[in-house]
């Protein structure tokens, strides 16, 4: 497929901008629904090779980096990155970029599990019994717990009912709650997507910036994007991976494609256009 135009006039400018200084731009994007479809069991969720493979051509040209909730651990072993030609300078920001890998050196820096988080998976059991949402899935990363509910016969109607008591739960230790495609997911307050890719602009001093994602938790990092650009600050471009699940991105961006695969299409796309241009 040909490179399709953003839809704004911010998003044409920063296209032009990131073609005329691909080593100047960061490329940023979320894990789960972006690089990876949506599947009823996370630990399945792997990248789609097509994405991954485009990341490889687009990392020998612009620094690559995914901010996921996911811890770090998981991401880079569901993404495979560790094994792609082109991804030896990648970044990988688990738990909203609380954790960190580094494909340069291979290490992770991995703060330690909170206490809170012990109690919260304890007190997830005592909820969905009396609910009846025994078959919910709980996902434990280490620093947040997920709570899905994908699988259930009514997993809208799940989550509804879910997210007072989880909420409660969450504010009673000191966390708050997430909410994403039919999971909710406790973690610590005060650090987010926005937080982390505002951190990693300033480390690598880049003037253009692309970030992909799908989803509620993506919002502070496009909320981000939208304030720097608004103030002159750096040209961005926004991709929205969207879905029927969720259409909280498609107003906010400059750029919308069908859900992981299209994400996987615009990259490579991306990636021959950069190479054409080079």
């Amino acid at each position: 497929m040909s490179l399709p135009p953003p839809t704004t006039e911010d998003g044409a400018r920063a296209l032009a901008a990131i073609f005329a200084q691909p080593g100047e731009t960061l490329l940023a994007l979320d894990f789960d629904g972006t690089l990876a479809p949506i599947v009823d069991d996370p630990e399945h969720a792997y990248a789609d090779p097509a994405a991954v493979s485009a990341l490889g051509r687009i990392g020998a040209l612009m620094q690559v980096v995914v901010i996921t909730g996911r811890p770090a651990r998981t991401a880079v072993r569901l993404g495979g990155f560790d094994r792609v030609p082109g991804l030896g300078r990648m970044i990988v920001l688990g738990q909203y970029g609380i954790e960190r890998w580094n494909a340069t050196t291979s290490e992770f820096v991995i703060p330690p599990e909170p206490p809170e988080i012990v109690e919260v998976v304890k007190g997830i059991s005592e909820i969905l019994g009396p609910l009846g949402l025994e078959e919910a899935r709980i996902e434990h990363k280490g620093r947040a717990v997920g709570v899905h509910t994908r699988q259930l016969p009514d997993p809208a109607g799940a989550l509804r009912d879910l997210t007072g008591p989880l909420t409660e739960l969450a504010a009673r230790n000191g966390l708050q709650v997430e909410p994403g495609k039919h999971v909710l997911e406790i973690r610590a307050s005060g650090f987010d997507k926005g937080d982390a890719l505002r951190e990693v602009l300033a480390e690598f001093a880049s003037q253009n910036v692309i970030f992909a994602g799908d989803d509620l938790g993506d919002l502070p990092a496009f909320r981000l994007v939208h304030e720097l650009r608004a103030g002159g600050e750096i040209d961005g471009l926004l991709v929205c991976s969207a879905s029927h699940e969720e259409d909280a991105l498609t107003e906010i961006s400059d750029v919308v494609v069908a859900g992981s695969v299209g994400v996987a299409e615009w990259l490579n796309a991306l990636a021959d256009e950069l190479e054409r241009v080079g």
